[in-house]
């Protein structure tokens, strides 16, 4: 069986998309019939000749999108999204807390007595300030992350070709995720700016609303973005970590710890992997990113601040070490819970 001129068109290696079994029939040349759909079901209608008669039913194609089309491209958008927003809005709490911890760790000593400093002088409904642009930027963030990291995932392995996509595959999700974080974080910092300031400054503002306008008033458009840089520092190395460190942490666990081929486990089973694997790739993704992340909480609340004003009052081992047990905890659960939302959408939506 020859292979079609559109699977041609695309230099992206099959092992970025494909399951063993697929590629075994593509190539193992078991059926032409079955590269279509994968599996093409029959039914056999008894013997004619002395062989059996199969009369071909051609498998739906309801919920399927194609790779890399405009519309595989939106589903990872819209997954992206969904996964960043809502996980990220669900630990406000912990992100509340753990802000404040950065910003006054004298005031906010612990996680325990964080939370009964924030509910005593803030009541319940401080546990979630800030939950508004909280939604709006990493839904934003999210959407571009996800979506480009697709985009910039194939377009490396056309420019390199199938074998050194191959042989540096690692090399690719590191480019891919590090060029969408780039673009990611542009839509996420005005958002991440207001969050912090609301979460941090009691009465500064009660949330998007009002406190988006008071940044513009006193400080203009720059005002959103001086955070920016150190927000590319802590969510770049962030983003590359978490997608290189999933693909192969993935990889390893159907390699090493079940004995089932990946395509012949259960969608449930595959989902845990996901949120298993998310789960390291996100405590991995908060050791490396917690410095910067203790720069942008810094920057965000003191006006007028700079990077070594921030380094000097906090210090060394304070940039590395304030707020990590939180962060480790939360951020590992939020990264395990992002990676079991996005792949249940892309199988909700065919993909």
């Amino acid at each position: 069986m020859a292979i079609s001129d559109n699977s041609r068109q695309s230099l992206l290696p099959t092992f970025l998309y494909s399951t063993p079994s697929l590629t075994k029939r593509l190539f193992n040349l078991e059926s032409s019939l079955m590269k279509a759909e994968h599996r093409t079901p029959f039914i056999s209608l008894g013997d004619v000749g002395g062989r059996a008669s199969r009369v071909v039913v051609p498998s739906p194609k309801e919920g399927k999108i194609e790779l890399f089309s405009p519309a595989f491209y939106a589903a990872c958008t819209v997954g992206g999204m969904l996964c960043c927003g809502i996980t990220h809005t669900a630990v406000t709490p912990l992100d509340i807390v753990k802000c404040n911890m950065q910003i006054d760790p004298t005031k906010y000593k612990s996680i325990t007595s964080g939370f009964g400093v924030l509910v005593k002088e803030q009541g319940a409904k401080g546990l979630f300030k800030g939950w508004a642009p909280t939604l709006v930027g990493y839904s934003a963030q999210g959407a571009f992350k996800y979506g480009f990291y697709e985009f910039f995932k194939k377009y490396y392995s056309d420019i390199v070709g199938p074998e050194y996509a191959a042989k540096y595959k690692t090399l690719i999700y590191l480019a891919g995720s590090a060029s969408a974080e780039l673009i990611a974080d542009v839509a996420l910092c005005p958002m991440e700016a207001v969050k912090v300031r609301v979460q941090t400054q009691p009465g500064f503002a009660r949330g998007l609303s009002d406190g988006l306008p008071k940044i513009l008033k006193a400080e203009g458009v720059a005002g959103l973005y001086k955070g920016l840089v150190p927000l590319w520092g802590r969510q770049i190395p962030y983003t590359m970590m978490k997608f290189a460190s999933f693909e192969t942490i993935v990889e390893l666990i159907y390699k090493y710890s079940i004995p089932t081929p990946k395509q012949e486990c259960s969608t449930a089973l595959q989902l845990g992997v996901s949120f298993g694997g998310g789960y390291i790739a996100g405590v991995l993704c908060a050791v490396v990113s917690h410095p910067a992340d203790n720069l942008v909480s810094f920057l965000n609340n003191a006006k007028g601040a700079t990077v070594g004003d921030a380094v000097k009052k906090l210090g060394v081992m304070g940039l590395l070490t304030r707020g990590l047990p939180l962060r480790i905890f939360m951020i590992g659960t939020l990264t395990g819970t992002q990676w079991g939302i996005y792949d249940s959408f892309k199988v909700f939506v065919g993909l």
